[in-house]
């Protein structure tokens, strides 16, 4: 059996290439979908990570403190019905990283032509 192959290389030939401005961009757009999905991986491992940590100290907790917080939270352990808040500090820690860097993938905007020309030019009238 023949199969029809066709052939592209013509067609490839008579298409014009992506301007150069266009192609950075396109790398641009690929690299910033790159670190938006490696941060949303980060924040859900980190997520995942921060619920194990608190069920742990839940448990521990009510382990050591014979029951729930029914007297509240307190520094020290081993009292009776109190439990030790040392959990806050790695969730507060945790929201500051992810934030953090929140910031660095979403809020940093890619290089512009335009600055790129303007730092040129600046460079050169500094020689």
């Amino acid at each position: 059996m023949v199969h029809d192959i066709s052939d592209d290389r013509r067609a490839d030939r008579e298409r014009k290439p992506p301007a150069e401005s266009d192609e950075r961009a396109r790398e641009q757009a690929i690299k910033q979908i790159e670190r938006r999905r490696r941060f949303w991986m980060r924040a859900s491992l980190g997520t995942l990570g921060m619920i194990i940590l608190v069920v742990i100290w839940a448990v521990v907790e009510y382990h050591n403190a014979g029951g729930w917080p029914t007297k509240g939270f307190s520094q020290s352990s081993g009292i009776p019905n109190v439990w030790n808040y040392w959990i806050i500090y790695p969730a507060i820690a945790w929201v500051l990283l992810t934030a953090g860097d929140a910031w660095w993938v979403f809020g940093r905007k890619p290089i512009s032509e335009a600055e790129i020309k303007h730092e040129m030019q600046r460079q050169a009238a500094q020689r």
